[in-house]
Formats: C-alpha cells, sequence, structure tokens
C-alpha cells in the first residue's frame, strides 16, 4: 500500500543515490518574502498540495544523498580518553508496535508513542502501558506529532485535522475538541474572503489545513503553532481552539517546526529550506525574519540547544548543519556541519547539551560541543533494524539509573528502544557539561 511521504523529501527529483556520488541537484528559485498572511482580518489566497507518494520500503532505500562539501565540519578529531571522560550507553529495554513510531513525546513523566493512528501512553520510569487512545478512530490516518499545554494533549493527523484531548487525573485521555472546530467554522462560512483556492474548482476555509499536520508546538503564552504538507503554518490560541493566523510559509511540505524560548518560530521543508518567523512587538501577526539556506535536500529534522542561541538541522544529504546566533543580527547563521551518518537524518533532539541524532543508517549518535564551537561524537547507539524515525530524552540523575540522560527512540519496525547515556570525568562524579576540553 502506497502512503503520502512523511517527509516529502525523497522522491526521485530529490534523492541521489551515493552512486551518484555527490552529484549536486540545483536549488529552486528564490522564493519571495510570503505575501499570503491571514489573520481574521484577511483576504484570501491560494494554495495547493504536494502530491507526492511513496512507499515504506522505497524511502528505506533512498534516504541517501549528496553530502555538503561546501560547508566546513565542526567535528575533532580527539577521543574521549585524550579528553579526559568516558562515555557509557546502557540498552535498558524495548518496547514494540505494528507500525512506524511517527512520534515520541515526553509530559510530566509520561511517554507518549505514536504509532499509526494509536498513540501510546507509557509510564517514562517503569515503561507500564497506561492508556492507549486515538484507537478506534482509524479514518483520522496516522498521528504525526503531539504537543502539550497543561491538561490539555494535542495531536496532528493525517486527516488535516488537530485533535484536543484532556489528560485526567488516572492518565486517561478524553476528546474534547478537533480543530478548526464547528464553531470556528461557522462563524467563517458565510464571507466569501475566508475562502482560499486549494486546487482547481475547491476552496476551503482559511483557517483549514489541506493536507497532513505534521508538526506542533507551543509559542509561548496562550498561542501553539502547526505545520502542514499543504505548506502553510496556522497559529492557534489554546484558551478558545481558534485558528488567529495562516500564513504560505514554504514552497514544498513541511516537515518539522520548533519553537525558541523568545517565541520565535522555525520551520523546515522539502524546499531544503528553514525559515525563522517572529511577531513584532504591538503587531498580531508573524513576519519573515530570515530564510536559511545551506541544505542541497528536503530538511527534515530540527532542534535547539537549551537557550535558544543554537539550531541543529538535519536533512537526507546525511549532514547536521548547526546554526549560530549571530551578535549583530537577529538571525541564525551557519557555522559548520556534523558528518557520521551514512544515511538521511530524520530526527534530532537535544538535552543536557547533548545532542541526539536519528538516521536512516539505523543509528543514534550523541554529539556534544567543545572548545571553540567544536564537537565530538561521544558514542553511536546501535541495535534497531530499521531507520531510526523519532528520538525525545530526559535529562535522569536519579541513583539506581547512575545519572546521565535517559533516551527513547523509535524506528520503523515499530520498536521503541531506551536508553541510559553516561557522561563522567574520569575523575569522578557525572558530568553533562564537558566544555572544558580542550
Amino acid at each position: 500500500m502506497k502512503v503520502r511521504s512523511w517527509l516529502a523529501t525523497c522522491s526521485t527529483t530529490n534523492c541521489i543515490s551515493t552512486a551518484d556520488y555527490y552529484t549536486t541537484a540545483p536549488l529552486p528559485p528564490e522564493n519571495p518574502a510570503p505575501k499570503h498572511l491571514f489573520s481574521d482580518t484577511s483576504t484570501s489566497s491560494t494554495s495547493s498540495t504536494s502530491q507526492t507518494t511513496t512507499t515504506i520500503s522505497s524511502l528505506e532505500s533512498n534516504l541517501s544523498l549528496q553530502t555538503l562539501p561546501s560547508v566546513p565540519s565542526l567535528q575533532t578529531k580527539l577521543s574521549s580518553e585524550t579528553l579526559n571522560f568516558a562515555v557509557t550507553h546502557h540498552h535498558l529495554t524495548f518496547l514494540n508496535h505494528r507500525q512506524v513510531i511517527n512520534s515520541l513525546s515526553l509530559h510530566r513523566h509520561l511517554l507518549y508513542a505514536v504509532s499509526g493512528n494509536h498513540v501510546h501512553v507509557y509510564d517514562a520510569t517503569t515503561y507500564a502501558l497506561l492508556d492507549t487512545f486515538n484507537a478506534h478512530d482509524s479514518s483520522s490516518g496516522s498521528v504525526k506529532s503531539v504537543t502539550f499545554s497543561n491538561t490539555h494533549v494535542f495531536t496532528a493527523h493525517q486527516d488535516s485535522k488537530i485533535r484536543v484531548w484532556h489528560l485526567t487525573p488516572t492518565k486517561r485521555h478524553k476528546l474534547v475538541a478537533t480543530l478548526p472546530t464547528l464553531e470556528d467554522r461557522f462563524r467563517r462560512l458565510i464571507l466569501p474572503k475566508n475562502y482560499v483556492h486549494v486546487r482547481r474548482h475547491k476552496k476551503r476555509l482559511w483557517i483549514e489545513h489541506n493536507d497532513a499536520v505534521s508538526g506542533l508546538a507551543l509559542t509561548g503564552g496562550d498561542f501553539m503553532c502547526s505545520v502542514s504538507w499543504d505548506k502553510y503554518m496556522k497559529i492557534w490560541r489554546t484558551s478558545d481552539f481558534r485558528c488567529v493566523e495562516s500564513v504560505k510559509a514554504h514552497d514544498d511540505a513541511i516537515n518539522a517546526v520548533v519553537v525558541g524560548k523568545d517565541s520565535t518560530i522555525y520551520t523546515a521543508s522539502a524546499d531544503r529550506r528553514i525559515k525563522v518567523w517572529g511577531r513584532p512587538v504591538g503587531e498580531k501577526r508573524h513576519g519573515l525574519i530570515a530564510t536559511l539556506e545551506k541544505h542541497k535536500s528536503a530538511v527534515n529534522a530540527l532542534a535547539l540547544n537549551g537557550d535558544g542561541s543554537v539550531l541543529f538541522s538535519g536533512a537526507c544529504d546525511r549532514s547536521i548543519l548547526v546554526w549560530e546566533r549571530e551578535d549583530s543580527a537577529n538571525h541564525m547563521v551557519v557555522s559548520g556541519a556534523l558528518r557520521g551518518h551514512s544515511k538521511a537524518i530524520l530526527c534530532l533532539t537535544n538535552v543536557c547539551d547533548l545532542l541526539f541524532s536519528g538516521s536512516a543508517d539505523k543509528t543514534v549518535r550523541v554529539w556534544q560541543r567543545g572548545h571553540e564551537g567544536k564537537y565530538c561524537c561521544l558514542s553511536v547507539l546501535d541495535g534497531h533494524e530499521k531507520p531510526v524515525r523519532s528520538l525525545v530524552a530526559i535529562e535522569d540523575r536519579t541513583a539506581a539509573a547512575g545519572g546521565g540522560v535517559k533516551v527513547f527512540s523509535g524506528s520503523f519496525d515499530g520498536e521503541i528502544r531506551v536508553w541510559q547515556v553516561v557522561v563522567s570525568s574520569l575523575s569522578g562524579g557525572y558530568s553533562a557539561d564537558l566544555s572544558k576540553w580542550k
């Protein structure tokens, strides 16, 4: 059975196998600043839906593209022994499901594991299954992303909708709304200006996504951002579940979104670009701050460091690009690349100054920043039999676990592996901060 590509990346037009030996594909034409902004008083615009389809097997066979020789490497060749620290990792356990693990999230000591249209909820310490929801609604298609706001859980779906669940004290989940809500639709049905063209002879309300919702992220305060394969980014008010803003953000499917502590939004797309969005003081709508262009293929994953000053991006070109905020500018510039994976980067997460990257090469790599902005690959976690699709990590300083970071990795074959990664100084003691190595 053919499925819509969750990467929207590895079609034959964009993917170049290793046999082509770093053949460079041309970049798409320069994209002007977006003009199609919607708010409660906005006018109509147009959009189109990407029709790329592929099979899971073709994704696995094509997830390897040209590298980025023009971007300098940030990796140091020093070993952990030379740097006076030791890295140990243990495989704690694994959880098995029938379908691809599309997303892993942590909230209030609970692990949310998305497999197909099911959302499984585990105790993040004992790994006991506490709840499974959305299991009886196969019409929603697969779940793509999960985010949280207090006792509300938001899930993004293949059917272009967002569903809102209430987390009860007994760790059960009850559906309370589907976005856009019926009330929000009825408010806008009459006026023609509230409709946009989604394809020839077909219109939809601007508050509706027209393709799979691929990512969700809270933007601070009372708002949430959603991105979709329909190329649009939308802003929702979480207090009443209304859509308050919509912008055509990219020229191709949007694959990932992250939000900084200052509410700056970063979106990554199959158009090979990362875009930076912000809302100026006193303004009601988000505007484009910068467009980051260095990847030679579709961008699949984004992650921010703890203070939001460093952005990491992973793509089918097998490289992780490191972007750092310039003192003289309000946006990021590329500082270099991390290389080591032999196939596409599919997921990234950052915790305790450690960057974890999951790849189609079936491994998870652990990276640490050190002296003068250089990075060291501390360890490679292998054991998955299929590409690693999702990652989430949390600091774990419990004595029983030995401290360090607990990492959850999910793969194409439905397996979730749990790892304990401990970085310690040879002089003794747990040390998540190794910035002193020289």
